[in-house]
C-alpha cells in the first residue's frame, strides 16, 4: 500500500522515473559506446585497451572541472521552473554557454603537454605511445563536449528528459559504427586503431551539439524562455553560477584526479593489471553511469522543489530515486558476482593475441568481485550527491570529496608506490574504504537537513 502512495505522489517513483529514465538510457547509451569502444581496442590490441583508460581518464580529468561547472546551469534552470519563472531559462542557458566556449579552447590546448604528462606516468613506450594520440584528439573534442552537454540542460532542468535520450541514442547510431570502422579499417575507413575510436568518439560530441542547436533557438523558446534574446553577458547571475557551480568543479575535479591517481599507479604495476583494471571500470560503467543519470534526476527534482521552496518534497523526491538506484544497483551486484568471466572474455583479443588475456581474466575475476561491493555503496553516495547539489550544497560537497580523495586515495597510493609495494589489492580496498565514507558522509549530511535553508536563486536579498 505504501508502495503504491509513493508511486503516485508528487516526487515518487513515477515522477522519478519518468524523468530519470530517460536520463538513464542516455548515460546507458554512453556507457554502451564507452564499453564497445574498449572492446573493439581490446580485440584490435592488448597495448591499445590498456592505453586507453589512462588516456581517457586523464582527458576526463581536465574535462571534469567544466563539466562539473556547467552540469551547475541544470539546477538553475531546475529552480527557475519550479519557481515558476520561465524568462530566467534563457539567462541561465546562456550563462552556461559564456563559461563553456573559452573552457573548451582552453582544454584544446592542453594536446600540446601531452608527451610530457604521459612521461611521468611511467607506462612501457609501446603503451605511452598510444596514449599520448588518444589524449590529444579528445582533448581536441573538449568544445562540442561541454556545449553539448551545457545545452542539453535546457531540456533536463526542466523535467523534460525525452529529448536528451532520443538525442543520445541516436548518437550511438554515429558513433558505434565508425568507432568499429575507423579502429579496424572497414570499407572506405583507413586502418587508425586508437586514433579511430578518439575520433569517432569526436564526431559523437559534434553531431548532438548540431542537433540541440537547432531545437533549442527556435522562436518558440525565445518567446517563452528569451532563449536568443538573453544572449548579453549578465555578470550579476555569472557570479552567482560561479558560486555554487565552481565548488562542483573542484569536485568532480578532485574525484577524476584521485581516480586517475588510481589508475596510472595500477598502471605502474604491470601491462596486466593495467588492462585487467581497465576492462573491470569499463564494465563497472554498466552500474555507474545509468546511476549518474538518476543522480541527474535527482538534482532536477530536487532542485524543482526547492524553487518552488518546498524542502519537504526535495527530501521525498530524493528518497523516491535512491530506492530506484539501490534497486538497480542490486542487480547489477548480483551480475558482477556470478558473471565476471563472460563479461571480461568481450576484450579478449582476436588469434593468438588472445592468449595473453589469460592473466588479464584470472585477475579481472578478482576486480569484479570488488565492484559487485562497490554498487550500493556507490548508489547510496551518488544519488544522496544530487539531492544536496539540486539544493545548492555544493560548497561540503566539494569538502568532502577533496578531503576523502586525498586521505584515502592519493596519500595511501603514493606510499605504496614509495614502498615499492606490487600488489592489485592495496589500491582496489583503499578505493572501497573511499566509497564506503562517501555514502556514510552525504547519508549524514542529507539526513541532518542544513541543506533546506540555502537560498540558491537569491530571493532573499530582495527582499
Amino acid at each position: 500500500m505504501k508502495l503504491m502512495k509513493r508511486w503516485r505522489a508528487q516526487g515518487g517513483y513515477r515522477e522519478a522515473l519518468v524523468i530519470g529514465l530517460p536520463l538513464v538510457v542516455s548515460m546507458i547509451s554512453n556507457t554502451v559506446m564507452t564499453f564497445t569502444d574498449r572492446i573493439f581496442l581490446g580485440n584490435y590490441s592488448l597495448e591499445a585497451l590498456g592505453a586507453s583508460l589512462p588516456a581517457n581518464v586523464m582527458a576526463f580529468l581536465f574535462l571534469s572541472f567544466f563539466m562539473g561547472v556547467s552540469e551547475y546551469v541544470n539546477v538553475f534552470i531546475a529552480q527557475y521552473t519550479g519557481a515558476c519563472r520561465p524568462a530566467d531559462v534563457g539567462r541561465a542557458l546562456w550563462v552556461g554557454i559564456w563559461f563553456c566556449v573559452p573552457a573548451g579552447l582552453l582544454l584544446a590546448s592542453l594536446a600540446f603537454l601531452a608527451e610530457p604528462l604521459f612521461s611521468l606516468g611511467g607506462h612501457p613506450e609501446s603503451i605511452r605511445r598510444l596514449e599520448v594520440i588518444y589524449f590529444q584528439i579528445l582533448t581536441v573534442g573538449s568544445l562540442p563536449s561541454l556545449l553539448g552537454l551545457c545545452l542539453s540542460n535546457f531540456f533536463a532542468g526542466r523535467g523534460l528528459t525525452k529529448p536528451v535520450m532520443l538525442i543520445s541514442l541516436g548518437s550511438i547510431f554515429i558513433n558505434i559504427p565508425l568507432d568499429y570502422c575507423l579502429i579496424n579499417g572497414i570499407g572506405p575507413f583507413p586502418e587508425m586503431g586508437i586514433a579511430g575510436a578518439g575520433l569517432a568518439t569526436v564526431i559523437g560530441f559534434i553531431a548532438p551539439l548540431i542537433v540541440y542547436i537547432l531545437l533549442i533557438f527556435t522562436r518558440k523558446n525565445e518567446v517563452l524562455f528569451k532563449v536568443r534574446s538573453a544572449w548579453r553577458f549578465d555578470r550579476a547571475l555569472f557570479a552567482r553560477f560561479l558560486h555554487f557551480g565552481l565548488p562542483g568543479g573542484v569536485q568532480f575535479f578532485l574525484d577524476m584526479f584521485a581516480i586517475s591517481f588510481f589508475v596510472f599507479i595500477v598502471g605502474r604495476f604491470g601491462p596486466v593489471e593495467l588492462a585487467a583494471t581497465s576492462a573491470v571500470f569499463s564494465i563497472y560503467n554498466l552500474a555507474f553511469l545509468p546511476t549518474i543519470g538518476l543522480h541527474v534526476a535527482a538534482s532536477i527534482m530536487a532542485g524543482q522543489a526547492m524553487g518552488d521552496r518546498n524542502p519537504d518534497r526535495a527530501a521525498f523526491c530524493t528518497h523516491s530515486v535512491l530506492h530506484l538506484a539501490l534497486a538497480y544497483m542490486g542487480v547489477m551486484a548480483v551480475v558482477f558476482w556470478l558473471l565476471p568471466e563472460p563479461l571480461l572474455n568481450l576484450f579478449r583479443a582476436r588469434g593468438a593475441a588472445g592468449v595473453n588475456f589469460d592473466a588479464v581474466l584470472k585477475m579481472g575475476e578478482v576486480l569484479m568481485r570488488y565492484s559487485a561491493v562497490f554498487t550500493l555503496l556507490d548508489a547510496v553516495a551518488i544519488i544522496y550527491m544530487g539531492g544536496l547539489k539540486g539544493a545548492g550544497d555544493t560548497r561540503f560537497i566539494m569538502f568532502v570529496m577533496g578531503t576523502s580523495s586525498i586521505v584515502c586515495l592519493v596519500i595511501p597510493l603514493m606510499i605504496i608506490n614509495w614502498l615499492g609495494i606490487v600488489s592489485i589489492h592495496g589500491p582496489w580496498l583503499f578505493l572501497l574504504v573511499y566509497v564506503v565514507i562517501l555514502a556514510a558522509t552525504f547519508a549524514f549530511r542529507f539526513t541532518k537537513g542544513p541543506w533546506r535553508r540555502i537560498d540558491l536563486l537569491g530571493r532573499e536579498s530582495l527582499k
